[in-house]
C-alpha cells in the first residue's frame, strides 16, 4: 500500500465514527447553517445547500473522508456568504466598487486555462484572486489573522497533495497561488467532481437563471477590492463555459479569453484529473461513469458558450489556442498581453519562466482516453460544432 493510501486509509478509520450522520444530513445542515450565521433574506441560497448536502449524503460509493469533504464544502459556502452579505451591509460603499474591464478565462478544462491565468497575473497591474482568499474572502486583515487564513489554505492544499499527490502532477495547487473563480461561485460543478450526485446534476443542468451567481461572485471581488488598489481583474474557470451569458450580464464590459486545444486530448485529460481528485472522496471508482458523466457535462457546457458567443462583441473576445502559452509561451505571452489591451514588459517577461514552469517535484501527466470508456469518435461527435469553430481559430491566428 502507497503512503497516500495507507494516509487515506487511516483518515477515513478516524472520521467513521461521524459517517452516521449522513443517514441525517437535515440535523447536520442545521448545526451548519447556524453557525455559518445565515443572513436575512437569504434563505433560498440557504435552501439550495440544505438540498446539495442531502443529496451528497446519498451519494454512491461515498467515503468517511468524502463526507467530511461534503460537510466542508457546504461550511465554507455558507460561511462565506454570510460575511460578504454581513460587510456589504457594515460597508453599502463596498457595492459601489468598479470591477473595471475584468478579463475572464474560459475554455473546456485542460486546454491551458491555468497557464493563460497565470500568465495574465504577471502584471503589477493586473489582480488576481490568490487560493486562501477565494476560500474566505473578506477585507484587508490584520497581520495575524492573515497568517491564519494563508495556513488554513496551505493546510488544505497539503492535504489534497498527501492524500492525492497525482493530483498535483495535473493541477498543481497553492495557499499563495492565483486560482479559478469556482472557489467562490456556489453552485459550479464542483461537487460533481468530487462524488456522483445525480440529483444535484439533474438541479444544476435544469436551473435557468446563473445571474445571481455571478452578482455574488462580483460581491466577492468588491470585498477583495474594498480598501486596496484598484487594478485590473485577471479571473478564470473552464465551469464559466457554460454561463457565458449570465457572466456578461453581470460584467458587460468583460473580456472573454478563450482558450482552444484538441477535444480529444482535453477531454481524456479532464477524466484522468476527475479521477484522481474523486479517489479522496469515493471508493471504488468508476473510470466509465466519469467518461460518461464528464463528456455529456462538458458537451452540454460547450452547446451552451457556442451559443452565447454568438453575442459577445469582437473586440470583447480574444481566442487563444494551446500552441501560444502550451508550446511557445515566450511569444505567445506578449499576444496575449497585447489582445486584453495590455502592455507587455520587461519585468512580465523576467517573471515568465517561473510562472510556465512545472512546479518542482511533479511529474509528466499521462492519461488514456479508452480507461474511461470513450473512443476519439465519441468525442468527436460531441464537440462537432467545436471544431468547427477551433479550426476557424487556428486558421485565423496562423501566419499567412
Amino acid at each position: 500500500m502507497s503512503s497516500s493510501a495507507l494516509a487515506l486509509a487511516l483518515a477515513d478509520l478516524l472520521v467513521r465514527p461521524a459517517f452516521r450522520s449522513r443517514h441525517d444530513p437535515g440535523r447536520v445542515f442545521d448545526r451548519i447553517a447556524a453557525k455559518a450565521g445565515e443572513a436575512a433574506g437569504d434563505r433560498q441560497f440557504v435552501e439550495d445547500f440544505r438540498s446539495l448536502l442531502g443529496w451528497w449524503a446519498k451519494a454512491e460509493r461515498l467515503t468517511p473522508v468524502g463526507w467530511q469533504s461534503a460537510q466542508a464544502h457546504v461550511r465554507r459556502h455558507l460561511t462565506n456568504r454570510a460575511r460578504v452579505r454581513r460587510l456589504i451591509a457594515e460597508h453599502p460603499e463596498i457595492e459601489r466598487e468598479p470591477i473595471e474591464k475584468p478579463v475572464f478565462v474560459v475554455g473546456l478544462p485542460r486546454t491551458a486555462t491555468t497557464v493563460t491565468h497565470a500568465v495574465l497575473a504577471l502584471s503589477d497591474e493586473h489582480r488576481s484572486p490568490l487560493l486562501w482568499e477565494l476560500l474566505a474572502p473578506d477585507l484587508e486583515l490584520p497581520p495575524r489573522q492573515r497568517r491564519k487564513a494563508i495556513t488554513a489554505g496551505r493546510r488544505m492544499v497539503q492535504g489534497a497533495d498527501l492524500f492525492a499527490p497525482r493530483f498535483r502532477d495535473i493541477h498543481a495547487m497553492a495557499a499563495e497561488g492565483p486560482e479559478e473563480c469556482t472557489f467562490a461561485l456556489p453552485h459550479a460543478l464542483m461537487p460533481f467532481s468530487q462524488a456522483r450526485i445525480p440529483e444535484y446534476r439533474d438541479w444544476h443542468c435544469a436551473r435557468e437563471d446563473f445571474v445571481p451567481d455571478y452578482r455574488y461572485l462580483k460581491q466577492v471581488y468588491q470585498v477583495l477590492q474594498y480598501g486596496r488598489p484598484r487594478r485590473r481583474w485577471m479571473l478564470k474557470s473552464p465551469m464559466h463555459l457554460e454561463n457565458l451569458d449570465a457572466l456578461r450580464t453581470v460584467f458587460p464590459d468583460a473580456t472573454i479569453v478563450w482558450c482552444h486545444r484538441d477535444p480529444v486530448t482535453a477531454v481524456a485529460s479532464f477524466c484522468s484529473l476527475i479521477e484522481h481528485g474523486m479517489a479522496i472522496s469515493a471508493r471504488p471508482l468508476d473510470p466509465a461513469g466519469i467518461g460518461a458523466d464528464w463528456l455529456a457535462l462538458l458537451g452540454r457546457a460547450m452547446t451552451r458558450g457556442l451559443a452565447a458567443r454568438a453575442a459577445i462583441p469582437a473586440e470583447q473576445l480574444v481566442d487563444v489556442p494551446y500552441s501560444w502559452l502550451g508550446s511557445d509561451p515566450a511569444s505567445g505571452a506578449p499576444k496575449l498581453y497585447d489582445a486584453v489591451g495590455a502592455p507587455w514588459t520587461r519585468a512580465d517577461a523576467a517573471r515568465l519562466p517561473a510562472a510556465v514552469a512545472r512546479p518542482k517535484g511533479t511529474r509528466r501527466h499521462t492519461y488514456d482516453l479508452s480507461r474511461y470508456g470513450l473512443t476519439p469518435a465519441d468525442v468527436e461527435a460531441a464537440f462537432a460544432d467545436y471544431n468547427a469553430l477551433r479550426a476557424e481559430v487556428d486558421r485565423a491566428v496562423s501566419p499567412t
